[in-house]
Order: structure tokens, then C-alpha cells, then sequence
């Protein structure tokens, strides 16, 4: 057992001193490394303490530099404030000089003004003294001496006055007339309507007289189922192959010479065929009316609006008012309207449909009671009108007062559409009546010694009576005459009002 350990021992023995060896061989490394790291420590605390010091050197300089800069600025604020003070001072002791001064000009003012109301108080006292005086001496008083110095100064001066007034009133006419005959004319020019009216004809033409006998029928059982269904006469005279339809609506009167002509091209004359053919005749003229609103909707440009009331519109075909058909008038006013609008720079969509609806209640005045255009009114209302367009088309028989230039454009189209050569037709009664109405008026006027009416009545003529009217009160019964005319008469487009005052002086030489 002992030979076997000491080979273990001797393996021992020689590793022992190797390990010290080693161990001593790496604390000598592990110092030398220590030493190392401490001086490259110390190195870089030294470097560290160094860079502090330049950092800490760099900060003091800038603080310096700072503080010296705060002290320079403050030394120049402080300077600005004196000089400020300074002005301050010499301003304020400037207007405290200003104040005394102005204080001193405000109680001479004072002192003058009182003066002033001791001249005013004296000079009125003088004035009143003279006037007494003169009144003494002349034996008038103030009132009176005042009214003989302007009836002297107004005798005096009547010449100039009258030649003033009327070169001012002609300058003015002349320039006014100008411009208005330019617009009136370019508008006219550009609407080239026809000169002759379409009227609704109640005649019905017949091929023969025999035809008559089937219209009348047995007993006359035809002929009154017509009037029944129509609502319209039907007169049956000794003209030849002709028959007349009477009554106040001129769509029934439509209605039943429609039929009539339907009848007679169908020869079968009948109460059953009568009813049959009068509710055709009905569809096909109110499928007419329809399709003239649109077209008249369409002719002026206007958009769409509610059928009805374009159903209303179409209706003015069958109507004429002196002879003029009046959708056609409308129409040609819409056109009229519009140019005038455009030229005078106003709003042109509602000057036409101010136009376009003038005349919208006559498609109704005999089924409504009051006048066209109060129907016309409530037809527009009704259906949502803009309130422009209403007020545009109210006032084109002056019921209502002019609101605004589309009214006057209204009013001023509907004169130029019936008034324009071949568009209307008056009858003799109407025509000769407003003749005497216009004589009567100008009659009706202290110094008139006679009046005519010229020119179709589109000039009254007056001579009055140079003792009783001077050159003034010429000028004044012309407006008088022309005012109480537009008051109580209607009439398309203008009257011309002529004054005329004539002097004669008659000697003979014996």
C-alpha cells in the first residue's frame, strides 16, 4: 500500500512549486494591470480637473462680459429716460403756456360776444325805430309795403322769370325727350310685331243654307241642346251660309264653333252626337289654351311655372280686348319690356313677367267680380308670385301707386303696345266720347275761350284769353289741364296739352 502512494506523493511534490510559480507570475501581472488602470485614472482625473477649469475660466469671462453689457444697457436706458423726462417737462410746461393763453382768448371772446349782443339789441332798436318811420311816413304797414314790393318786383321781373322757367323747363324737356325717344325707338325697332290684331271671330261658316234646318233641328231640339252644353246663343238670321255665336266667354264661344264645325263635317246633327262633339270640342280648346301659354312661356323666355296659371295664360288667346288679341298684347309687351329694362339697367325677368302678367285676370273678369287687375293680383298671390313681379304688374292702370321702375317699364310697354298704329280697334262711341271728355275738361278752366281736340286725341288745342292769362299762368293752366286729364281720364299713351295765348292789336288807317 506504502509503494503504491508514493507515486502519487512524488507526482504532488513536482506540481506544487509549478502552481506557486503560477500563482506568483499572475499577481505579478494582476498588480502591474492595477498600476496601469490607476495612472491612466490619475491621467484622466488630471485631464478632467483641467477641462473643469477652462469650462469653469470660459464661464466666469462670459458672466463678466454679461454683467459688463447689462450695466452698458442699463447706462443708455437710463440716459433715454432722462432725455425723455426731459421733453416731457419742456411739453408740459408748453401747454401749461398754451392753456393760460387759450383761457385768456376764450374770455375775450366772451367780452366780444357780449359787445356783439349789445350791437344786435341796439341795431334792432334802430331798425325798428326806421321802420316805425317809415311806416309814419308812408302810411303803410309792414305786411302791406311787403306784398307792393314783390307784386312790383314780380310785375318787373315777369319777362326774365317767364324766359327762365321756360328755357330751364325746355333744356330739360329736350334732353328728357331725347333720351326717352332713343330707348323708346331702340326697343320698338327691335320688336318688329305685326301691325294687325287678331280678333276671336263668332262666326260660323256654313256650306250651304240647308244646313241651318239640321242645326236647328226638329222643334229646335238641336239648336238648344247646343246653347245648354255651350252656354252660349246661337243665332240663325237671313245670312247666307253663315250663323253667329253669341255670348260673353269667348272659350265657350270657341267651344261651340268648334263643335258646330265638327258637326257639320260629320253631318250627323243629334242631341247624342251634339254632347258627343262639344266634349271633344272642349278637350281639343283647352288642350289650344295649354299648348298657347307654353308657347308664349316659351316666345318671352320665361321658365316654367304652375300649369294652372299657365293654363291661365293661354286663355288670353280667346280674349281681345279693342280688338287686340290680349295674349299676343302681352306677349309683344314682354318683348318691349325686357329691352326697355335692359337699356335702363333694371331688373329684366321681373319686367317681363310684370308684363307678361298684366293682364292675367281678364282670363277670369267675368267668372270673378272686381277688376282685372285686382283678380290678377290674387292670381298671382295665389300661385306664389315674387312680390316684385306683383307690384311690376299692378300699377299699369295706376289702381295702384308706381313702387318701383318695373312698374313704370310695365306700364310704359302696355302704352307703346296699344297704342302703336293697327293694334287696337275703337270703336266710334269710345273714340268720339273721349274727344268731348277732353274738350270738357279743358273747358272746365277760368280764361279758356276755346279747346279743340286734335289728332286722334293725342293733342287738346287751347287758346285762352290774353286779358285773363299772362305768359305765367299759361305755363300753370297747361299743368293743370295735363294733371286733372291724367286724374280722371284712361287713355293709351300721351296727351299733348298746347296753351295757347295770343295778343292781336287792330288799327285802321283812314
Amino acid at each position: 500500500m506504502l509503494s503504491g502512494l508514493n507515486p502519487l506523493i512524488a507526482a504532488i511534490s513536482a506540481l506544487l512549486p509549478g502552481m506557486v510559480i503560477g500563482y506568483l507570475i499572475r499577481q505579478v501581472i494582476v498588480s502591474r494591470r492595477t498600476s496601469l488602470a490607476e495612472s491612466k485614472a490619475q491621467q484622466l482625473l488630471a485631464d478632467s480637473k483641467s477641462k473643469a477649469q477652462d469650462i469653469v475660466l470660459d464661464a466666469k469671462n462670459q458672466a463678466i462680459k454679461l454683467l459688463e453689457d447689462a450695466k452698458k444697457e442699463e447706462k443708455e436706458r437710463h440716459q433715454q429716460t432722462a432725455k425723455i423726462e426731459n421733453l416731457l417737462t419742456r411739453k408740459e410746461a408748453e401747454l401749461d403756456h398754451k392753456s393760460k393763453e387759450i383761457e385768456k382768448e376764450r374770455e375775450n371772446l366772451k367780452l366780444k360776444l357780449a359787445e356783439l349782443q349789445n350791437i344786435k339789441l341796439e341795431l334792432e332798436k334802430s331798425k325798428e325805430i326806421q321802420i316805425q318811420e317809415l311806416e309814419r311816413i308812408s302810411q303803410l304797414n309792414r305786411e302791406t309795403a311787403k306784398v307792393e314790393l314783390i307784386s312790383t318786383l314780380e310785375k318787373e321781373y315777369q319777362n326774365d322769370l317767364y324766359e327762365k322757367i321756360k328755357k330751364l323747363e325746355q333744356e330739360n324737356k329736350e334732353e328728357l325727350e331725347k333720351k326717352a325717344r332713343e330707348i323708346l325707338t331702340l326697343a320698338i325697332q327691335r320688336y318688329s310685331g305685326s301691325h294687325i290684331a287678331d280678333a276671336t271671330t263668332t262666326v260660323v261658316s256654313l256650306p250651304s243654307d240647308e244646313v241651318k234646318g239640321k242645326i236647328i233641328g226638329k222643334e229646335g231640339r238641336n239648336i238648344k241642346t247646343i246653347e245648354r252644353l255651350t252656354g252660349v246663343d246661337v243665332i240663325i238670321d237671313d245670312t247666307p251660309e253663315a250663323l253667329v255665336v253669341s255670348g260673353f266667354d269667348p272659350v265657350r264661344r270657341q267651344v261651340a264653333k268648334l263643335a258646330i264645325d265638327k258637326l257639320i263635317a260629320d253631318g250627323r246633327i243629334h242631341p247624342a252626337k251634339i254632347e258627343e262633339m262639344v266634349e271633344k270640342a272642349k278637350e281639343e280648346i283647352n288642350a289650344r289654351i295649354k299648348e298657347a301659354g307654353e308657347a308664349a312661356l316659351f316666345e318671352t323666355g320665361i321658365g316654367p311655372i304652375d300649369p294652372k296659371l299657365t293654363y291661365l295664360l293661354g286663355r288670353l288667346a280667346f280674349r281681345t280686348s279693342f280688338g287686340q288679341n290680349v295674349l299676343l298684347h302681352s306677349i309683344e309687351m314682354t318683348h318691349i319690356a325686357g329691352m326697355l329694362a335692359a337699356e335702363l339697367g333694371i331688373d329684366v325677368a321681373t319686367a317681363k313677367k310684370g308684363a307678361l302678367f298684366h293682364d292675367i285676370g281678364k282670363a277670369v273678369d267675368h267668372e270673378v267680380q272686381g277688376t282685372h287687375v285686382e283678380i290678377g293680383r290674387k292670381i298671382l298671390q295665389k300661385f306664389g308670385m315674387d312680390q316684385k313681379v306683383i307690384m311690376a304688374m299692378e300699377a299699369h292702370h295706376e289702381e295702384y301707386p308706381y313702387v318701383s321702375l318695373e312698374s313704370r317699364i310695365v306700364q310704359a310697354a302696355d302704352a307703346i303696345s296699344g297704342a302703336r298704329p293697327g293694334a287696337r280697334k275703337d270703336t266710334v262711341e269710345i273714340y268720339l266720347k273721349r274727344l268731348e271728355e277732353l274738350e270738357r275738361i279743358a273747358a272746365s278752366f277760368d280764361g279758356v275761350e276755346k279747346s279743340y281736340a286734335i289728332q286722334a286725341g293725342r293733342e287738346l288745342r287751347i287758346f285762352v284769353t290774353p286779358m285773363a292769362i299772362d305768359d305765367l299762368g299759361a305755363i300753370k293752366l297747361a299743368k293743370d289741364i295735363a294733371k286733372k286729364i291724367e286724374d280722371e281720364m284712361k287713355y293709351p299713351g300721351e296727351i299733348k296739352v298746347n296753351v295757347i295765348r295770343e295778343t292781336r292789336a287792330i288799327e285802321y288807317a283812314r
